[in-house]
């Protein structure tokens, strides 16, 4: 079961996708200890998806589908720290803004012609890219997109300018020049170094209108969508009600979406379960035992499942004891994660396999695993890391102390954390206790946990999903070392300048399986840094209303809400 929170692409691609779910999902409904009886499937492919694919003429015009929001969101500009964090931010606002390129079942970009007629690299030394945007395409104050946009995009968020409060760099700040290109529908970007995943970069494109001053990037946005661009607009947005409507907009010079109204409500994931039950909303999730225990044989429902860029992990905090590497890598060592895998992974329908890698999922071109011992179940070893860092046996499970304080942790977790979730963190908690690590559990207010918790860096231990950290240049905002009041999507704070140059080189590489071995490389550092303990790869398995197009478990794609309906 999630909780109410999952740190975005925490990028999207990190950022720190990127949504915002609580990571470790579990089991039964009453526990951990029942039989797991439900047949596993392997893992869906690289290039698999499950939506129910259809042809436009194959879908109805009108009607409505009702979506779940994990929480209402306030801050509605992707590029602003606030709200480029969370998933659904970003999900929902590439619905009516620009997004220049889409990701297919293969994660490959792809051109969306509604926005770009071509974009591609015309020099490399430097790099330039050139884009040849649509002329139909308008901003909804009427003015065509142009080179101002992404001039400002660029500016905004390159890190330069500590008054824009930018949620990710990666990319912005190797550009050195936007400029016009031949005529106003074309524009150049300019690298200081190569980068090769430009074609993440401006998406969604933002407005330069609504960002030409720190107060509009950052306050302009809250509560509201100055500026759209796309086939949909923001219908109703009802705080009180925690409903939000899409609608098509007239403006819209593409094909028209197929729905009247795509309505979304915020609630709990459990509370979801119920709703769709209820016939309120049309999807819910059912990548836990008791999610999927109560919607599988609902009437008119199918289950889809595919691997999106999804991961379950336990972070450490870097302060007090966890500021010694030797104490978060005995932590590590201390792990069986096998068992609190299968806690998990207890009446899901799909397999979860251990997690090897932080920067490339299992299903992507370039996973290795690259944990080592540092994940290796090894009580022993874990004993002698805190023996060399100055934590003394006290004995018969008691915590080890060092000059007179004993090695006390605290795992915070959201009030709104499912049984299952309690049942692995009480199991980890366990396996600590048996190497003399006490570890309370600390439960927050869920609307608190990530603003005044996690983000802060106030934690000793929590756990959360990053999602969508795709392409592999988002990794960097993850694991980054801070920059002043900058922790990018690095709670923890954690990291070395040894992982940032690599990570940065790869960023630059062109050549994916070079750039795959610089990335497996920093992979190793981080796992050696004693950064985060990855458990799994989670799938997205999903209930969803038999008739439902173009919409479900899209694995490495990205959704269209354009192509969503009803098939006839």
């Amino acid at each position: 079961m999630d909780a109410s929170t999952t740190a975005r692409r925490l990028g999207r691609a990190t950022v720190l996708a990127v949504a915002v779910a609580l990571a470790v999902t579990a089991c039964t409904s009453g526990g951990g200890g029942s039989a797991d009886n439900v047949a596993k499937s392997e893992p869906p492919r690289q290039d698999s998806q499950d939506i129910n694919a259809k042809s436009p003429d194959q879908i109805k015009d009108g009607g409505e589908v009702r979506f779940q929001l994990d929480q209402w969101i306030s801050q509605w500009n992707p590029l602003q720290v606030d709200g480029g964090s969370y998933t659904d931010t970003v999900n929902l606002i590439r619905a009516v803004e620009p997004t220049l390129f889409r990701t297919d079942a293969s994660g490959t970009f792809q051109a969306d012609p509604n926005f770009l007629v071509d974009a591609k690299v015309t020099s490399t030394s430097p790099q330039v890219v050139t884009y040849r945007l649509n002329p139909k395409a308008k901003w909804s104050d009427g003015k065509p997109l142009s080179y101002l946009d992404f001039k400002a995009d660029w500016q905004t968020s390159n890190g330069k300018d500590p008054a824009y409060n930018g949620y990710d760099p990666s990319g912005y700040e190797l550009i050195s020049a936007v400029e016009q290109g031949a005529d106003p529908t074309e524009v150049k970007v300019t690298f200081s170094q190569p980068y090769a995943d430009w074609q993440n970069l401006f998406r969604p494109l933002i407005p330069a209108a609504g960002i030409s001053t720190p107060d509009d990037f950052n306050k302009g946005w809250v509560e509201k969508i100055p500026i759209t661009a796309g086939a949909f607009k923001i219908g109703t947005a009802d705080k009180t009600a925690q409903t939000l409507t899409l609608v098509p907009d007239p403006a819209w010079w593409g094909p028209r979406a197929k729905l009247d109204k795509i309505t979304f409500r915020a609630m709990n994931k459990a509370a979801s379960i119920q709703a769709y039950l209820n016939n309120e909303i049309d999807l819910a999730s059912a990548g836990t035992a008791t999610a999927y225990g109560q919607l599988k044989d609902n009437k008119d429902t199918v289950i889809r499942a595919a691997s999106p860029w999804d991961e379950v992990h336990i972070s450490f905090g870097g302060t007090g004891a966890l500021a010694d590497q030797k104490v978060r890598q005995a932590l590590g060592k201390s792990l069986d994660r096998s068992a609190l895998i299968k806690i998990a992974n207890n009446g899901v329908p799909v397999e979860f396999k251990p997690l090897g890698n932080h920067i490339i999922m299992p299903n992507q071109a370039g996973y290795q695993d690259n944990s080592g011992d540092w994940a290796k179940f090894d009580p022993a070893a874990a004993k002698k890391l805190l023996d060399e860092a100055g934590w003394q046996d006290a004995g018969s499970g008691q915590p080890r102390t060092k000059d007179g304080k004993p090695l006390e942790l605290h795992w915070v977790l959201s009030d709104g954390t499912p049984q299952a979730q309690l049942d692995l963190a009480t199991a980890a908690a366990a396996m600590w206790q048996q190497v003399g690590v006490k570890v309370d559990l600390d439960k927050v207010a869920a609307n608190d946990f990530f603003a005044k918790y996690i983000t802060p860096g106030k934690f000793d231990i929590a756990s959360w999903r990053n999602t969508d950290s795709f392409p592999n240049s988002k990794s960097l905002a993850n694991f980054r070392l801070p920059v002043g009041d900058n922790t990018f999507s690095n709670p923890s704070r954690l990291g070395t300048p040894e992982i940032d140059e690599l990570l940065k080189k790869a960023s630059g590489t062109v050549d994916p399986v070079e750039a795959a071995k610089l990335y497996n490389q920093a992979d190793a550092k981080i796992w050696e840094l004693g950064h985060t303990v990855e458990l799994y790869q989670r799938p997205a398995v999903v209930a969803v209303r038999k008739g439902l197009a173009n919409y479900g478990a899209f694995g490495l794609a990205e959704e269209d809400y354009s192509k969503v309906g009803w098939e006839k």
